[in-house]
């Protein structure tokens, strides 16, 4: 039994390291992998400043080389339509080489841009690539990011043309399509905004050591090493789960690929124990969830938070700890109940690696682990913390993995997950920079933000219950990043108007925006883990939503009593906070 696990863990891991294209074939493959290696050695070069040959590069030509490199390839990875999710048609070529004419053409004019207002008064021929970036922008978000996001991004696209004649508060300042579309490509709180500035200064690196992990087989071992410490006790398999994937997930920031990874191993083993599927995969979907919430990595939005909120990234890191503890302290707490009214035991022994074989066989996670938190919460350097800790990471696989060590096939595959991922997150951030260009151009985002206020008339918990609703609803049609950027503009000053501490005001629209991914009726997570599981799609979602009802209840708490994010007065408070909210979840 114990090799049959092995065995799990080794295809996990061949899955995940798996060097053949999945779209376009060996020509799409090698493409990425070139163009990968350009954009994440352009990111390693900014972050570091190496600047060879004394070359330096300008940030706004930076993110809009980002764009040529990432942009483009999101039309060879992500199809426009299911049935050409093999083939890769002739007008993706087409926008491929479009997309890296047009950002190389914008990275090249990055320093005129800035010289010569092309944001404001511009040439016919900038103006005209401007308007082509907006459009492939726009094209991009829809392949990333779904039909939903692409219908919000479209509205407040075109918002500024007709913000004139809008009624009441959502009057604002209009602009012609000229002056709109070269403010929103050539502009510095648009495309080239706010989302792609963290993506470019801080995200692109979690994002390689998150596919670090997955490639070197990190999946494997956090299932092991829980299954070391707690698959012994009553119901195991599901503690392994919640364990596993709360490791995984506070590392890789990614709650379907948490999910599709951890997921393979957990949901089998918990249903050979006797869980039903319905329940081992909403184990499963509410446990990967907590991941993104959980430090040290947390999710992209957390980046594009510490940005909005001016902080460093370390204050999110230590804010979102006790909350998320607390979160995964509940569901261990009801899969125990859950084995003991049912008499479901632990795994048998033979299934259970031992502890410190795991960790002779897998100790430089934790070491990786333990440098990204140095660097992250004690040395405050957010910016090289990634890169240092994948470079441990790898090294570390390289050198004393006895089973697989890293090699050049590993490499590549690390290259491709990377560039991958990072296709993604561009083609969605660059989208969405057009909500923040739209709200700041007209002006409406301040104007909403107070009329929030005066509508709940000086009542918190009607604008909070506003604010729930409205993070609760946007997060089921959106990204997590786009749901937030936006209620961050509008709501988040309101909150803080009436008093409430920002970075808790800022975690209340995460955590509401986050429970899309177990609510039905989208609950993302849920559909995920239910196909693994093999169980109904709203079955399993609705038992995630029991399962993870803590969450509904636990960004009231922290907006009401900031001491529960170690934001207290005083030591005492915060200890009396934290024991009060433990022993509530107990009972």
């Amino acid at each position: 039994m114990a090799d049959n696990r092995e065995d799990d863990a080794n295809g996990l891991e061949s899955a995940a390291i798996e060097s053949s294209p999945r779209r376009g074939g060996a020509l799409v493959y090698w493409i990425t992998i070139t163009l990968g290696v350009l954009g994440v050695g352009a990111a390693i070069n900014q972050s570091f400043g190496i600047n060879p040959a004394g070359f330096i590069l300008i940030d706004n030509a930076y993110y809009y080389l980002l764009i040529a490199i990432f942009l483009s390839l999101s039309f060879l990875l992500f199809p426009a339509i299911k049935r050409h999710e093999k083939r890769v048609p002739v007008y993706d070529w087409v926008l491929f080489v479009g997309t890296l004419y047009v950002g190389l053409y914008h990275a090249y004019y990055g320093g005129e841009i800035i010289e010569r207002g092309w944001d404001t008064v511009a040439p016919l021929e900038p103006a005209l690539m401007a308007a082509a970036l907006c459009l492939l922008a726009l094209e991009g978000v829809r392949r990333a990011g779904g039909l939903a996001l692409f219908a919000v991004c479209i509205i407040f696209f075109t918002f500024p043309l007709w913000a004139e004649q809008a009624p009441g508060f959502l009057w604002g300042v209009g602009k012609t399509p000229t002056e709109l579309v070269r403010a929103y490509a050539m502009g510095f709180e648009s495309i080239v905004g706010l989302p792609m500035r963290v993506a470019g200064n801080i995200l692109i690196g979690f994002l390689i050591f998150g596919a670090a992990l997955v490639v070197t087989g990190g999946g494997a071992f956090f299932m092991n090493f829980a299954a070391a410490i707690l698959g012994r006790s009553r119901g195991g398999p599901a503690k392994v789960a919640v364990l596993a994937s709360g490791f995984f997930g506070s590392l890789s920031g990614s709650v379907i690929s948490n999910v599709v990874t951890t997921g393979r191993l957990t949901i089998p083993t918990m249903k050979r124990a006797g869980y039903s599927a319905p329940y081992a995969g909403a184990v499963e979907a509410c446990a990967s969830t907590g991941g993104t919430l959980m430090p040290p990595v947390m999710g992209a939005v957390a980046f594009i938070m510490a940005e909005f909120l001016n902080i460093p990234y370390s204050d999110i890191v230590i804010a979102a700890a006790v909350p998320s503890i607390l979160f995964y302290a509940a569901l261990l707490l009801q899969v125990d109940c859950h084995a003991a009214v049912h008499g479901l035991k632990g795994q048998p022994a033979e299934d259970i690696p031992s502890l410190i074989a795991t960790l002779k066989e897998g100790w430089f996670y934790l070491l990786s682990l333990v440098v990204l938190v140095y660097f992250l919460v004690f040395a405050r350097l957010e910016i090289y913390a990634p890169y240092f800790a994948t470079i441990i990471l790898v090294a570390s696989a390289a050198l004393f993995r006895k089973n697989a060590r890293f090699g050049f096939k590993q490499f590549l595959a690390l290259i491709e997950e990377s560039t991958r991922t990072i296709s993604n997150i561009v083609a969605i951030l660059a989208g969405v920079g057009v909500i923040v260009g739209s709200l700041a151009f007209t002006g409406v985002g301040g104007a909403f933000s107070r009329e929030l206020v005066g509508f709940a008339q000086g009542s918190l918990w009607l604008l909070l219950a506003m604010g729930a609703i409205t993070s609760f609803v946007l997060g089921m049609g959106v990204t997590v990043s786009a749901c937030y950027i936006f209620l961050a503009i509008v709501l988040g000053p309101a909150l803080i108007e009436f008093g409430i501490d920002p970075v808790a005001s800022h975690l209340f629209i995460l955590y509401w925006g986050m429970l899309s991914y177990i609510t039905p009726p989208v609950a993302l997570a849920a559909v995920a883990a239910s196909v693994i599981a093999g169980s109904k799609q709203m079955e399993t979602a609705i038992t995630a939503m029991r399962l993870g009802s803590i969450k509904f209840v636990l960004p009231f708490i922290l907006v009401l009593t900031p001491a529960l994010i170690l934001r207290g007065e005083d030591v005492g408070e915060i200890v009396a906070v934290i024991a009060a909210c433990s022993l509530a979840i107990v009972l």
